[in-house]
C-alpha cells in the first residue's frame, strides 16, 4: 500500500481510526470497524482530504472562498444564504481533476464486480466531523442508490459543496473552526437496499442514563428518521441483562422511502395493518444492541450508530457510527420539577432536558427564520439543517414530527436547548394546538407543554433528592406509593420505598382522551393496546425489580362520558359511584371487548417488554361470582395467577370484609381503598358535601373492618395493602394499621417518607411495649366475640 498521506482514494480496508485527519471522522470510523469490530460493515472506500485540497487548489477556489467568508454575519441569514450559494454554485461549476476521477471510478468498478451491486450510498465525511469534542447533526450530505460512473462522480462533488451549505458554515464560525483547516473525503460504500433503517444510541439520549441502549427504527430507508418526516419505534434496553425494557410502538411510520430500481428514491405509503405494529422483531431489536456494545467497547465511549437490515436475507448492516457528544460533555443536570396541576396543551417525546417558560413564535417555512426572535420558543413541524440559525436563537423547541434522534432532537441536545419533539404522535400537532403569542412552560424532561408560565422547583445541590441524603430507615411493614401519572415515574422511582401499590389507569385514559369502544369503532384498538403499554411499561421500568400493582380501570359513567365518543356507550345514572364500574363492567357484553384490550396491554408489558414486576389489580367487585367471571375472561386472554403473576382484590365493599374467606381462594391478597369502604360502611356520599363531616375513615366501623379483613386474610396466607387517602393525612391511622398488622400502606408520594418514619416510630414503641410488658387497649377495634 502506498503512503496513505500521499493517497487520493482508500479501501475501507486500509483504513483505521487513527486516520481521521486524512479520511475525515465517518470515512475512518467506518474503517476501524470494518477492521477491528466484530460487526457487519458494508464493504466500500474513501476519497481522502489530500483529494479535496487538490481539487480546490486546482480550481482556484482557495481566495475566492476565503474572500467570501471573510467578515461574514453569520446571524444575517438572508446574507449567510446568499454567500453560501454561490460557494456552492462555485464547486459544482468546477472540475474533478483526472487523477482522482479515475482512482474513484476504478475503486468503485471493483467494488462493484466485488458485490455485484452497481448502487452505492455516498456519504461525506468532514476532517472536524465525528469527534468527540465536535460533532453537529446535518453538516454535509448524504446520497442513498447512487449507480453509474456519471451519478457518482456528480455525487463526490455534491459532497463537496455541502461543506458550505448555511449551516455548516454557520456551526464552524460558532465553534471557532477555521474554515481552511477542514478538508472533506468522501465514503463510497456498498448499497443496503433497506426495508428497516435507523438509528442506535448506547445511551439514554434524553437523560444520559448510561445503562440503557436506544434503538429507533421505521420501514425503508434511514432518512426520513433523521428528517423527521416519520416518528420511528423506540425500543430501550438494559446493557446489563440485554432485555427490552421498553417499547414506544409509534402511529406515525405511515411513510417510507425506498430505493428505485434505476436508481434515486422514492416515497411510499406503509401499509395500514403495519404501521400500529412494530418494525422490528425482538430479535433484531437484541441482536443489534450487542452490535452496539461491541461498537461502545471498543470505541470505550458512548455511541451514535446508523444501521440497516436488507431487504433480500434480513441482514443486519451497520452503515456508520460517530461519538455521541452531548453528554459525554455534560455534568450531572440539576433535577427540575413544574407543577402538575397546571393546564397541558400538547404532549411529545422528551427530546432535550430542561425546564422554561416562554412566548410562542410558530415558524413553519425555513425561508421565514429571520423573523424568528431571539428567545422565543420555536414552534414548527420539523426541522432541517438549514434552521439551525433559528434553533440558536430559541429558548425551546417544539416539533409535530420526529423521534429522539431527529435532526430537531440531535442538534437541540448538542445547543442544549430544551426539545420537545414528534407531538403528532401524541395526538396533537403542536403547530395547531399552540397559539403564535401565548405563554408556556416547556416541561422538555416530561415531555409535556403546560398553559401559562409556571414557577419552577430546581433541587439545589444542598438541598439534594430526599432519598440521596435521609439516613435509611428499615420497617418492617412495607411502604409503597400510589402513582397516576407515568411521567413522574422516574422522579418517584428515586424514593426509598417498596413499589407502587395503586397504579391508576385512570390517567392514562384521560391522556388518551377518546373511549376505549369509541376506539375499537374506530379500528383504534392497536393504537390504544400501545399507549397503555407505553405508559404502564415507563413505571414498571422505572421502579424494576419493585413491584408495580396496576388498578384496572375504575371510571364511573360520567367520567366515561367525558371522553370523546363516550355518550354513545354510557347510560345516564343517577348515581355513578354505586353505579356500572369496576368488575360489573368487564364481564358485561356492553364493555367486555374493552376490557380485553386493557389485558393485552398488560400481557404486552409483561412478555414483550420483560417487565415482570406488573401485577394486577381489580376493583369494585361485589360478589364472589363477579371476580370469577373476570379471572375467567383474564384466563382466556393469557393471564393467570402464578408465583411470577399475582393478582389483588380492592377491598372496598363491605362484601369484601364479610365475605374475605371466599375471596381468598381467588386472590394474593387485598387492598383496601378506604375512601369507598368508609362511604359505604358510614352510608355517606364522599362526593356529597353535606356529608362531609360524617365522612371519617378514623370511625371504629371502619377500622373494625379493617382489622377484621387483616385477621381473616392472614389466616390463608393473604396479604393487605392499603392505598387509600386515609394513612397519607392522618399519622393515627398509620399508628392503627401497624398495630392492626398490615403488610403494605401504599401514599402519595409527598407523604411516603414521613409516613415511613411514622411506621418505624410506631414499631418501635410495640418493641418497647413488649419488652416492658405495657398493654396497650387496643381491643375495641376487634369484633366482640
Amino acid at each position: 500500500m502506498e503512503n496513505k498521506e500521499d493517497a487520493l482514494v482508500l479501501w475501507f480496508k486500509e483504513i483505521s481510526k487513527e486516520d481521521t485527519p486524512i479520511v475525515g471522522g465517518k470515512s475512518a470510523n467506518l474503517g476501524e470497524m470494518f477492521n477491528s469490530v466484530k460487526v457487519p460493515i458494508p464493504n466500500g472506500f474513501s476519497t481522502t482530504a489530500l483529494a479535496f485540497r487538490k481539487f480546490i487548489s486546482k480550481n482556484n477556489l482557495k481566495n475566492f472562498i476565503e474572500n467570501n467568508l471573510k467578515n461574514l454575519d453569520i446571524e444575517d441569514t438572508k446574507k449567510l444564504a446568499e454567500v453560501g450559494k454561490k460557494l456552492r454554485e462555485a464547486i459544482m461549476k468546477a472540475e474533478l481533476q483526472k487523477e482522482l476521477s479515475d482512482e474513484i471510478l476504478s475503486h468503485y468498478h471493483q467494488l462493484v464486480k466485488e458485490s455485484g451491486e452497481e448502487f452505492v450510498a455516498v456519504r461525506s465525511s468532514g476532517t472536524a466531523e465525528d469527534l468527540p469534542d465536535a460533532s453537529f447533526a446535518g453538516q454535509q450530505e448524504t446520497y442513498l442508490n447512487v449507480h453509474g460512473d456519471k451519478e457518482l462522480l456528480e455525487k463526490v462533488k455534491e459532497c463537496y459543496a455541502s461543506l458550505f451549505t448555511d449551516r455548516a458554515i454557520y456551526y464552524r464560525v460558532k465553534m471557532h473552526i477555521p474554515t481552511t483547516s477542514v478538508a472533506l473525503a468522501v465514503a463510497v460504500q456498498r448499497q443496503v437496499f433497506s426495508k428497516i433503517a435507523g438509528v442506535m444510541f448506547t445511551i439514554d439520549v434524553s437523560t444520559g442514563n448510561n445503562d440503557v441502549i436506544m434503538v429507533e427504527g421505521s420501514y425503508g430507508l434511514g432518512e426520513y428518521i433523521v428528517q423527521g418526516t416519520v416518528t420511528p419505534d423506540t425500543f430501550y434496553i438494559d446493557k446489563k441483562t440485554m432485555s427490552i425494557t421498553k417499547k414506544i410502538i409509534s402511529p406515525n411510520k405511515d411513510r417510507m422511502l425506498l430505493r428505485l430500481k434505476e436508481g434515486g428514491t422514492k416515497e411510499f405509503k406503509v401499509d395500514k395493518d403495519k404501521i400500529d405494529k412494530p418494525a422490528l422483531t425482538d430479535e433484531q431489536v437484541k441482536k443489534l444492541a450487542s452490535y452496539g456494545l461491541e461498537i461502545e467497547k471498543h470505541y470505550s465511549h458512548a455511541m451514535d450508530i446508523e444501521w440497516a437490515i436488507d431487504e433480500r436475507k434480513d441482514d443486519i448492516f451497520i452503515v456508520q457510527a460517530r461519538f455521541e457528544t452531548v453528554w459525554d460533555k455534560k455534568e450531572k443536570p440539576v433535577e427540575e420539577s413544574v407543577s402538575t396541576a397546571a393546564n397541558v396543551l400538547v404532549r411529545g417525546l422528551p427530546a432535550s432536558p430542561g425546564i422554561v417558560s416562554g412566548v410562542i413564535q410558530k415558524i413553519l417555512d425555513v425561508k421565514d427564520i429571520d423573523k424568528f426572535e431571539s428567545g422565543k420558543i420555536l414552534v414548527t413541524k420539523m426541522t432541517a439543517p438549514d434552521w439551525v440559525p433559528a434553533m440558536q436563537k430559541a429558548k425551546a423547541i417544539i416539533t409535530d414530527e420526529g423521534g429522539m434522534t431527529c435532526h430537531a432532537a440531535i442538534v437541540s441536545r448538542e445547543l442544549g436547548v430544551p426539545s420537545i419533539v414528534g407531538t403528532q404522535s401524541f395526538g396533537k400537532k403542536a403547530t395547531e394546538a399552540l397559539k403564535d403569542g401565548e405563554e408556556v412552560t416547556i416541561d422538555a424532561k416530561n415531555g409535556v407543554i403546560y398553559e401559562g408560565i409556571i414557577k419552577q422547583n430546581a433541587e439545589r445541590e444542598e438541598s439534594k433528592v430526599a432519598s440521596e441524603v435521609a439516613p435509611e430507615i428499615i420497617t418492617g411493614t412495607k411502604i409503597m406509593v400510589n402513582l397516576g401519572e407515568p411521567e413522574l415515574a422516574e422522579k418517584v422511582a428515586k424514593l426509598p420505598v417498596d413499589g407502587v401499590g395503586l397504579m391508576r389507569e385512570e390517567f392514562i385514559w384521560s391522556q388518551i382522551g377518546e373511549h376505549p369502544l369509541y376506539m375499537i369503532k374506530n379500528g383504534e384498538q392497536d393504537k390504544l393496546v400501545n399507549a397503555l403499554a407505553d405508559n404502564i411499561g415507563k413505571v414498571c421500568s422505572a421502579f424494576s425489580p419493585r413491584p408495580v400493582i396496576l388498578r384496572f380501570s375504575d371510571f364511573k359513567s360520567d367520567e366515561y362520558s367525558d371522553l370523546k365518543g363516550g355518550a354513545e356507550f354510557e347510560p345516564k345514572e343517577a348515581n355513578p359511584l354505586l353505579g356500572w364500574r369496576g368488575s360489573s363492567r368487564y364481564y358485561d357484553p356492553r364493555y367486555k371487548d374493552a376490557f380485553v384490550l386493557e389485558l393485552k396491554a398488560v400481557k404486552k408489558v409483561r412478555d414483550e417488554m420483560r417487565l415482570k414486576n406488573l401485577w394486577v389489580m381489580i376493583p369494585f367487585t361485589r360478589t364472589v361470582e363477579e371476580l370469577e367471571k373476570v379471572l375467567e375472561i383474564m384466563r382466556e386472554n393469557g393471564l393467570e395467577r402464578d408465583e411470577d403473576f399475582k393478582v389483588f382484590l380492592m377491598a372496598e365493599i363491605p362484601s369484601n370484609i364479610l365475605l374475605a374467606d371466599k375471596f381468598n381462594k381467588f386472590i394474593d391478597g387485598y387492598s383496601i381503598g378506604s375512601n369507598d369502604l368508609t362511604m359505604l360502611i358510614l352510608g355517606a356520599d364522599r362526593n356529597n358535601s353535606d356529608m362531609s363531616s360524617r365522612f371519617d375513615e378514623r370511625d371504629l366501623a371502619v377500622k373494625r373492618a379493617i382489622k377484621m379483613l387483616i385477621d381473616t386474610a392472614h389466616r390463608d396466607g393473604k396479604t393487605v395493602s392499603i392505598c387509600g387517602q386515609a394513612p397519607s393525612e392522618y399519622d393515627e391511622i398509620v399508628d392503627f394499621l401497624v398495630r392492626a398488622d398490615i403488610d403494605d400502606i401504599s401514599v402519595n408520594p409527598d407523604v411516603a417518607l414521613h409516613v415511613r418514619e411514622v411506621v418505624a416510630s410506631v414499631e418501635k414503641r410495640i418493641e418497647l411495649e413488649s419488652a416492658l410488658n405495657i398493654k396497650r387497649k387496643y381491643n375495641d377495634v376487634n369484633y366482640p366475640q
